[in-house]
């Protein structure tokens, strides 16, 4: 069976922040642009910060470090606090989306929602689930991808088309009972 693809989504808070709010996300919490790590540029951040979302290029270097953290997790385990939500990643170009998906999920005690909202609605649905099921359920889940598409059309650059291949993944970074959580879903597709 073939595997979905997706447009990807512009790492873009504009973008974000209206894609959350048409899934019932209410206002309250907002998604931002963080220029740099200097002091003063981290200055300009609102506070407090719920999450990160990074958007980077994936590399031959990236892709090796990659398999040798693989490598050492599948040897050694890992230790993760059994409340982190994490989905694994079966739709090709939906890390944006899955990476706003760990953001929230991970952070549902502070965020609000439109009462019965998509995105409630599908945390509440799937945060029972293992990570494989969860990506089976966001599959099936068509409000989400016609909002993941409606907002991959927007932003300042032209979505590409769905063949052309995209090399840049988004991951996210979460406190989860005062542990921080690197959260990407990646893998070949």
């Amino acid at each position: 069976m073939e595997c979905q693809r997706w447009l990807p989504l512009e790492a873009n808070p504009d973008v974000m922040n209206q894609f959350m709010q048409q899934l019932g996300l209410l206002p309250s919490w907002q998604f931002g642009d963080v220029f740099g790590t200097d002091p003063e540029l981290l200055s300009l951040v609102p506070r407090p910060v719920c999450s990160i979302l990074l958007l980077f290029p994936v590399t031959e270097k990236y892709e090796a470090f990659k398999q040798e953290e693989e490598a050492k997790i599948k040897a050694d385990g890992q230790k993760v606090a059994p409340k982190v939500y994490f989905m694994k990643q079966t739709i090709s170009n939906a890390c944006g989306t899955i990476g706003l998906i760990h953001a929230l999920a991970n952070n549902r005690d502070k965020l609000e929602f439109e009462t019965n909202s998509v995105m409630k609605t599908f945390l509440d649905n799937s945060t029972p689930l293992n990570p494989e099921e969860k990506a089976k359920y966001l599959e099936n889940d068509e409000s989400i991808r016609v909002t993941h598409e409606f907002s991959a059309q927007e932003g300042q650059t032209e979505a590409p088309s769905l063949d052309e291949k995209v090399d840049l993944h988004f991951i996210t970074f979460v406190n989860v009972d005062g542990c921080l959580y690197e959260l990407g879903c990646s893998r070949s597709l």
